[in-house]
């Protein structure tokens, strides 16, 4: 996926929190909609979101879905950002 979708992704204060909530590990969609007062459809919807832009990955578990964040995208993202800085070679 390319920085458009993502950035647009996280463009959403919603879709921001969902990533608030992975920060700690995998969690269900229903884990994910208890947090909100919105339909577990508007739910899946973020996720979908989210999940298309690269910036979580699902794994099915038994009858389960468990989204997390998909870091190398996050990665991706700091090191354009660091790099617009001017801050990409310090790190090496």
């Amino acid at each position: 996926m390319g920085f458009q979708d993502t950035f647009k992704a996280l463009s959403d204060p919603t879709r921001r929190e969902i990533l608030h909530i992975l920060r700690d590990g995998a969690k269900t969609a229903g884990d994910i909609a208890s947090r909100f007062s919105m339909t577990g459809a508007t739910v899946s919807h973020h996720l979908s979101v989210l999940r298309e832009a690269g910036l979580i990955t699902d794994d099915k578990r038994g009858k389960c879905i468990y989204y997390e964040i998909n870091m190398s995208v996050l990665d991706e993202i700091t090191q354009w950002i660091a790099a617009l800085k001017g801050e990409e070679d310090n790190e090496k």
